[in-house]
């Protein structure tokens, strides 16, 4: 039976990340011993001192509607933090506050983004960019990279891939899938290539800044003749471990602000009274406070790594922050294994799903065909019998 849906929910492709985790639970609920390194959500539980400022708002009373770009004395700890850890100069006219760090995102592309408009995705890229330009209508343009250049674009690879209908570039750093960091150096010469392009757009997607292993993460809206043409994406969910409480924000131009806060107050309005509370705790806290967990991804990190060394066919980079690995399966496309062949890298996840009951993400999701992404947000013991399971199964 054909529904009358409309076309634009039709041209939209599901989420991958959602469909790896969906089918991880049906095969678990059949009984299966899945294994899930799908999913991007820290399995750490929220600090105690932010429940507590939650229990606090709800013990204050608070819970009437909120203002739709957040509340001021939220918006006030942001700009903070931006100057704090970013060295941004925002007004709390340039913050608005979102139900997630992903209608943020939404948000910007549906104020800026017209029928035709491209958006350029260096590779690899979140899965919603290119799912949400579709909704505007707009056209996604791929910028490839491979683990050879650390997954990371050039200058001219930029240069090339500009038209006249270039409207918006998404940079995301540190990177999911590829827990790559782009520098200050590398920024600053992108940003040579995007100072020619006045009518080009930046949104650079920082939610993973506080997951990162030595390399400290620069903001492009740092670069001067960047910052007037940039919107910075962040959020609690991953660092702070809050994926449930749905806490996002940008700091943007005004102009594009306020057009945000048009936007949202028409979709959901004001975010979530209590997690709006609790996220002003959180952002003026100091990074001191969420060290234990990126100390403990570090150490996952370095455990993935050395055991995925001693699978041949996985070609690896040492990422440097986030919490996945992104290898380079390629060398097994081809081939058939346990009388199953493999093509690509959907076949690789498929087979490493049904025949080592582990759950990862196709890489072809991320703009990367090549690879498939292994979330480390995982128990130590998880990880190496995953890893067990995924070389048994190959060997």
């Amino acid at each position: 039976m054909t529904h009358p849906l409309s076309d634009r929910i039709n041209s939209l492709p599901a989420s991958a990340t959602l469909a790896m985790a969906a089918k991880a639970r049906e095969l678990r609920a059949e009984g299966k011993d899945i294994i899930g390194l799908s999913l991007g959500e820290p399995d750490f539980n929220t600090p105690d001192f932010i429940k507590q400022a939650a229990i606090d708002a709800v013990n204050e009373d608070y819970n009437s509607y909120t203002p739709v770009d957040g509340y001021v004395e939220l918006k006030e700890a942001i700009c903070t933090k931006f100057k704090r850890d970013n060295n941004l100069e925002y007004k709390p006219s340039q913050i608005v506050v979102s139900t997630g760090a992903k209608q943020s995102i939404a948000n910007v592309m549906q104020v800026l983004l017209n029928p035709g408009d491209e958006v350029l995705l260096p590779c690899p890229y979140w899965v919603s960019y290119s799912a949400i330009a579709t909704l505007c209508e707009a056209k996604s343009v791929e910028i490839p990279s491979t683990i050879e250049n650390n997954f990371k674009i050039t200058p001219a690879q930029l240069e090339a891939a500009i038209t006249p209908k270039t409207k918006l570039i998404l940079f995301n750093s540190p990177n999911n899938p590829s827990g790559i960091i782009y520098t200050q150096k590398e920024y600053e010469a992108l940003a040579k290539v995007l100072e020619k392009y006045p009518q080009i757009y930046v949104m650079s997607d920082e939610i993973y800044e506080h997951i990162n292993y030595g390399t400290k993460p620069f903001s492009l809206a740092a670069i001067d003749s960047l910052y007037d043409r940039t919107i910075t994406v962040n959020g609690l969910a991953k660092a702070f471990a809050m994926t449930g409480w749905r806490i996002g924000y940008i700091g943007a131009p005004e102009w594009i602000a306020k057009a945000c806060t048009k936007m949202q107050g028409q979709i959901t309005s004001g975010t979530n009274c209590i997690a709006q509370r609790a996220a002003i705790t959180a952002v003026l806290a100091p990074i001191s406070k969420i060290q234990y967990m990126v100390d403990e991804f570090k150490a996952r990190r370095s455990i993935v790594i050395d055991l995925l060394k001693e699978i041949d066919g996985f070609k690896l980079n040492v990422p440097d922050g986030a919490f996945y690995v992104f290898p380079d399966i390629s060398a097994f496309f081809g081939k058939t294994i346990q009388g199953i062949t493999i093509n690509n890298a959907s076949d690789f996840a498929l087979f490493i799903l049904e025949k080592a009951n582990v759950a990862t993400v196709t890489g072809d999701a991320f703009g990367a065909p090549n690879c498939i992404r292994i979330s480390y947000a995982a128990s130590e013991l998880q990880i190496r019998e995953a890893i067990k399971r995924i070389k048994e199964a190959l060997s």
